[in-house]
């Protein structure tokens, strides 16, 4: 049996995991969701880190979302886990604040590139609706967007200060995200983290959209 810890991305909702949760725990597993400071201009990965240690009881495998891998790192060095996966995640480089992360890797090109071969424009979704939730059914949708959306800056511009922690690692990067394209992870995953990118249907909220299949890859990773 594997305990997961459950990191979320920006906004820090540990609801991102309501649907994955239980999938797991039908499959045999423990899993515990983790909700972060992330409407505390006070708190920065470092406190992030401090609430999902804090929670993650005997969690021997960390689970981080896109913004989650700076705070999974942290945990990882801390807890020094059996396993980190990152899904649909950024990806830290010592010296590099969460901030520049965007431009350092042609964030905004490669999405511009996406738009273009999907046949999309971008500026017809200057909220970023449809790159998120294009594929979440729309009841999951509808009580995400009813929620309050907190996310402080202050992270964002603290520099990125140590190697990641030898701990295995695996990606599993979205095919369909629009957020995060698949073409950028291919790029950028191997370059900075020195593994392979694994990938599986789905947009950017894989938890929201796919959980069944989501916790199925999950598993196999822990069981590996």
């Amino acid at each position: 049996m594997a305990g997961f810890l459950l990191i979320p991305g920006a906004g820090g909702q540990a609801w991102y995991w309501h649907r994955v949760v239980p999938e797991l725990l039908a499959r045999g597993h423990s899993a515990v969701a983790v909700d972060l400071p992330t409407g505390d201009d006070d708190a920065g990965f470092a406190e992030y880190a401090d609430a999902a240690v804090a929670a993650s009881g005997d969690a021997d495998v960390v689970v981080g979302q896109s913004m989650g891998a700076y705070t999974a790192a942290l945990v990882a060095a801390r807890l020094r886990p059996r396993l980190v996966v990152l899904v649909n995640a950024m990806t830290p480089k010592p010296g590099e604040t969460g901030g520049e992360w965007w431009g350092a890797v042609g964030f905004a090109e490669a999405r511009q590139a996406q738009a273009e071969r999907d046949g999309r424009r971008l500026d017809d979704d200057p909220d970023d609706v449809d790159a998120f939730f294009h594929d979440v059914p729309a009841d999951v949708r509808a009580e995400a967007l009813s929620g309050e959306f907190q996310q402080s800056g202050t992270p964002f511009g603290q520099p990125w200060t140590q190697p990641w922690p030898d701990v295995p690692t695996r990606f599993l990067a979205a095919r369909d995200d629009r957020f995060f394209p698949i073409e950028l992870q291919r790029r950028v995953v191997p370059e900075r983290l020195g593994v392979d990118v694994d990938e599986m249907p789905g947009g950017h909220l894989v938890a929201l959209s796919r959980p069944a299949e989501l916790a199925e890859r999950l598993v196999a990773y822990a069981d590996a």
